[in-house]
């Protein structure tokens, strides 16, 4: 008997669509991730902003009716970054050809080091105009930012895309057109089944990392600590998808005879993937910033 395998269920992409004449206006799972991140994290950040005994010197960085403000710089610098870190980082020589489908959006492709790249600019850009402390803004930002990537990963998952490579453990999942051919020739299955990284990258970079940054913050103070809780959304997040990386498909663009894993630096028999790549700085700048929080309070004491 084969090892068991899980067929992916019907879902559709499309959460429901309204023809208009021959205009045909559509809402999809990936779009209403957004929008309930969104939301989510303003409702969020709104309650920290009104609970001024949380924050350094009783005193919160900014009043919880700007929330609304910084949320309108969040959603531009998530989207242009996105893109554009999708265009730069996976794909230059593609968008480069065909500049014009740059701002394709609405056909995928968004990255996330690029809208984190992104929200850090726009903070930065509403906490300068305003007179902000940004590293209390950024600490606000990371508590809810796994909401979002959560959310996100499971739209990924109803969409079929971004799976894992070809596994034979119990809960790996046929997605639609992965017969056998689409595996290594050698493969031992009728089908191909493979890893719901999805769903892993939802369970550590979504439902994990917003439950340790909860605690964090409502039950041990750190926000107290300016940068603190930013380091370890930043060091979590480039732990969480460094690992997810090595069960990953990885992108089309980097696969080579050479090179089958996707591997973009070769260091012997270890190799490392794009994600990869991005997410070492990312875990090099989180742990700076949890030292360097830690270091400031011990000088204050």
């Amino acid at each position: 008997m084969p090892p068991l395998a899980i067929l992916f269920p019907d879902l559709d992409p499309v959460l429901f669509s309204i023809e208009i004449g021959s205009f045909t206006l559509a809402l999809r799972w990936y779009a209403l991730a957004y929008i309930a991140g969104f939301i989510g994290g303003w409702w969020i950040v709104h309650r920290l902003m009104a609970r001024s005994a949380l924050w350094p010197g009783n005193t919160a960085p900014m009043a919880p009716a700007s929330v609304e403000n910084l949320l309108t710089y969040v959603i531009v610098g998530v989207i242009l970054g996105g893109r554009l870190g999708f265009v730069l980082f996976y794909q230059p020589g593609y968008y480069l050809a065909n500049p014009t489908e740059i701002l394709r959006i609405w056909e995928g492709g968004m990255s996330f080091h690029g809208g984190f790249a992104g929200v850090v600019v726009a903070g930065l850009i509403y906490c300068r105009r305003n007179g902000i402390a940004p590293l209390q803004v950024a600490d606000a930002m990371a508590l809810v930012a796994p909401i979002g990537i959560g959310l996100g990963r499971v739209a990924n998952f109803i969409n079929a895309e971004l799976w894992g490579r070809p596994t034979t453990v119990p809960w790996g999942v046929i997605f639609p057109g992965q017969s056998a051919q689409t595996c290594p020739w050698d493969w031992p299955l009728p089908y191909c089944a493979r890893h719901p990284t999805q769903l892993y990258e939802a369970a550590l970079e979504g439902l994990v990392l917003f439950a340790v940054l909860a605690v964090l913050v409502w039950q041990r103070g750190w926000l107290k600590q300016p940068g603190a809780v930013t380091g370890v959304f930043v060091a979590g997040y480039g732990l969480a998808r460094g690992f997810v990386e090595f069960f990953r498909q990885p992108d089309p663009q980097f696969v080579s005879p050479d090179s089958p894993l996707g591997h973009v630096i070769s260091l012997g028999p270890v190799g490392l993937t794009m994600g990869q790549v991005l997410s070492v700085p990312m875990i090099v700048v989180g742990l700076g910033l949890i030292w360097r929080a830690h270091a400031r309070q011990r000088a204050e004491a």
